[in-house]
């Protein structure tokens, strides 16, 4: 079908199918087609749809079963929007971008959200079950079409399209290269997403390792540009002198469609005409990469509707209960247990509880997130469970007024709108948020009961946004001392935009209400981490580990008001919490939870849930000096739990349980392509509860050296009490192999194995 196709069009008709929108061509019965829908976890950016936990919660689950069932979910209600969305939502692409497998080396990189694990083995298995459920069970049919993203080395936000990433070349063949070559082998990977940056000296947009390594592990694999690459080969990057020659040379590499211009195809266009009449690429260039996208396009029945097993799915399915159920039951299996000295948790129905935080009473989405259909936060959940006059609440930030030099006060209408007057002008909930690599200042909101601060493209500011949000977040403020206060300055405006010059009047202190709360209570409970929107995310790295010295004050504060505190922690990456850890009695982590968080931090609170997820990445000590953002030598500089050379605050796998196991003896069998591994494991505690089993291999006669330990596979299970299991791991052969002398080598026999039991 494909090569009749291409057989029939013109050559200006497949020239214009090499842009990320590929017209219509009527006569043949073609629609139009772009490629591009985000499902990292969850339908996004179409509207309303179901919210699962961001991906490095999905990867603490270390849950293979559940994440084929939440991008099953996520396909089905892509299908949905493409089939028959709900009024004013765009027709979703069955060409589906996820996941993200880059693996998670620096714990600062903004899109730490984005990923699965730090470890290659993890972050590629739980792409394959991912990339199955997107995929679907039809042996003809996809149900979706996935697209792996970034390749290659990606890891840092700041100057993403300029910077050089050298990447050794054993570190490439054991830790970079595998996230992807291991989907690309499975058979259930579309496409694949080149990063922004270089990697040791070549873009990634026309290195020789797309075809070297995707195309020789996937030979029909599509590989979809990032959006506006295409154009930074001969702008930012200025590795090209002309736009002809750099597209001619992406094709060439074997980039297949150009995310470039938005939906304007038109210099695309151009740029590829101009090419084929100097010479820089052939028909048969064009025909190559045309007919990989229509062969991908045929693969979800496009074509041929009447054999398409999911034609028939509606929106209905969107944010539907079964898809909400599962929300719930992977924002369970996401909470991290991370200290838990003498039971301080569960709660055991306390008579009073105060949840004391900026989160608390909050339910955040990133920018990979769907709309949410609801949202249950702890606050909210807490007074669910336990009446709402035993939950006390308090945000613990400052209520603050603006006042201008003159003593007019800042009032808000009820639309939002400013205006200087005399009197108690409107009071704004005020929030430190600290500091980023794009942001060395520190940056602030303001809330009123209308919005937050925000700066509108017409350089208006007004009290109207519903939450930071946005590809440009446009209510960050940076308080700049002057003589009669603060010049409040946005990051976002431009540089002749006037500076607001306004002095902070504090009408109640945070700190304060939050005490109070802590010591009428019986326990707190303070929720604290990140908004996805600030000071971490795609274009933004993290300039450290810590937390915020707003909420870090506020944690301590509480502490020592109520010695009965237990830190909740929802945040899209790990922090440097050496003090908590030392001083507060129980510390539970999750990643941003989705639609159903609050219930399922509420039920782990309580004892209604027993936490089973484990750590994905290492969670390093804050006098612990990482290497730079830029140096990708994980082996010769120790990052990850692989290398690192210091102890941690909390190790990789690390996870605690409301309950007890005890492992067996480890009996390993060699194999060809993979090793089999069996452990009897006994819940010895008197509840029910998951244990992640993890085995690892320390390679002990390797002629280079070798990891501390590296994880060699893993399963999650769950025992009743007393319940006895034998575990049967598969250890695949790629695990135990190791680069050396230009080739990758096979496992040898000198292995020391060791569980997660010892």
């Amino acid at each position: 079908m494909v090569a009749d196709l291409l057989s029939r069009l013109t050559l200006a008709e497949k020239i214009a199918m090499l842009h990320q929108t590929q017209p219509a061509v009527p006569r043949l019965g073609l629609e139009e087609f772009h490629t591009g829908c985000e499902v990292v976890h969850g339908a996004a950016w179409m509207g309303r749809a179901t919210v699962f936990p961001q991906a490095v919660g999905l990867g603490a689950t270390f849950d293979r079963a559940l994440l084929r069932a939440v991008a099953t979910a996520a396909a089905t209600e892509v299908r949905a929007f493409h089939h028959d969305p709900p009024p004013g939502a765009p027709r979703a692409s069955l060409n589906v971008w996820g996941p993200v497998v880059n693996p998670l080396r620096d714990p600062r990189w903004g899109r730490n959200e984005e990923g699965y694990s730090e470890d290659p083995l993890a972050t590629a298995e739980l792409a394959v079950a991912y990339c199955a459920g997107l995929r679907g069970p039809d042996p003809d049919v996809w149900r979706t079409a996935p697209v792996l993203k970034h390749f290659l080395a990606y890891n840092v936000e700041t100057s993403r399209d300029v910077i050089d990433v050298r990447v050794p070349e054993r570190v490439l063949h054991e830790y970079e290269l595998p996230v992807f070559v291991e989907p690309l082998r499975s058979g259930l990977v579309a496409g694949v997403m080149p990063a922004y940056n270089l990697v040791d000296g070549v873009p990634n947009h026309v290195h020789p390792l797309l075809a070297t390594v995707l195309r020789a592990a996937h030979p029909d694999v599509v590989i979809c540009s990032d959006a506006y690459a295409p154009t930074n080969l001969a702008t930012s990057e200025h590795y090209f002198p002309t736009h002809a020659e750099s597209h001619a040379a992406a094709l060439r590499a074997g980039v297949d469609s150009y995310t470039d211009n938005g939906t304007d195809r038109a210099p695309t266009i151009e740029r590829f005409t101009q090419a084929l009449a100097l010479g820089l690429i052939t028909e048969a260039d064009i025909d190559a990469a045309v007919g990989r996208v229509l062969a991908m396009r045929a693969s979800t029945g496009e074509f041929d509707p009447g054999r398409d097993p999911y034609a028939g799915t509606t929106r209905e399915v969107i944010a539907c209960t079964d898809h909400a159920r599962l929300a719930a039951q992977a924002a369970r299996a996401a909470l991290v247990l991370l200290k838990n000295d003498a039971g301080a948790l569960p709660l055991h129905a306390p008579a009073t509880v105060a949840v004391v935080g900026p989160l608390g009473g909050r339910v955040l989405r990133d920018w990979y997130s769907g709309s949410l259909p609801y949202a249950v936060s702890i606050e909210s959940a807490l007074r669910d469970r336990l009446g709402p006059d035993r939950v006390l609440a308090a945000e613990g930030l400052d209520q603050v007024r603006l006042i201008a030099s003159d003593g007019r006060h800042v009032h808000v209408s009820p639309d939002g709108a400013l205006a200087l007057a005399d009197g108690p002008g409107t009071v704004f909930t005020h929030q430190d948020w600290g500091t980023s690599v794009q942001c060395p200042q520190p940056v602030h909101t303001l809330r009123a009961s209308t919005g937050y601060l925000t700066l509108g493209d017409d350089g208006v500011v007004s009290a109207t946004a519903e939450t930071p949000d946005g590809w440009v977040v446009r209510e960050l403020w940076e308080f700049h001392p002057v003589e009669d206060g603060y010049a409040l300055r946005n990051p976002a405006a431009p540089a002749d935009q006037p500076d607001l010059v306004f002095r902070l009047e504090r009408v109640a202190s945070g700190l304060a209400e939050a005490v109070a709360a802590a010591r009428a209570a019986e326990r707190a409970i303070v929720v604290l981490g990140n908004d996805p929107h600030i000071n971490g995310r795609e274009t933004v790295d993290r300039d450290g580990l810590a937390l915020p010295p707003e909420q870090e004050a506020l944690l301590r504060a509480v502490a020592a008001a109520n010695p009965a505190t237990t830190l909740v922690l929802v945040s899209s990456y790990p922090y440097a919490v050496d003090w908590a850890a030392a001083h507060v009695p129980a510390i539970l982590w999750t990643a941003h939870g989705g639609q159903e968080q609050g219930n399922a931090i509420a039920d782990a609170l309580l004892g209604a849930y027993n936490p089973g997820g484990r750590l994905p990445q290492t969670w390093y000590s804050s006098d612990e000096k990482l290497p730079s953002p830029l140096d990708y030598d994980v082996i010769g500089s120790g990052w990850t739990y692989q290398w690192h050379r210091g102890t941690p605050l909390f190790p990789f796998g690390h996870g605690l349980s409301y309950t007890t196991f005890e492992y067996g003896p480890v009996t390993v069998t060699p194999g060809d392509t993979s090793w089999t591994a069996t452990v009897a494991v006994t819940n010895t505690g008197t509840r029910e509860g998951d244990e992640v089993v993890q085995l690892y291999a320390t390679p002990t006669d390797w002629p280079v050296p070798a990891p501390r330990r590296r994880l060699a596979a893993f399963e999650r299970i769950t025992l009743t009490p007393g319940e006895t299991r034998t575990v049967t791991l598969t250890i695949p052969a790629w695990v135990l192999s190791y680069w050396h002398d230009g080739r990758l080598n096979p496992p040898t026999a000198g292995y020391t194995f060791t569980t997660s039991g010892e």
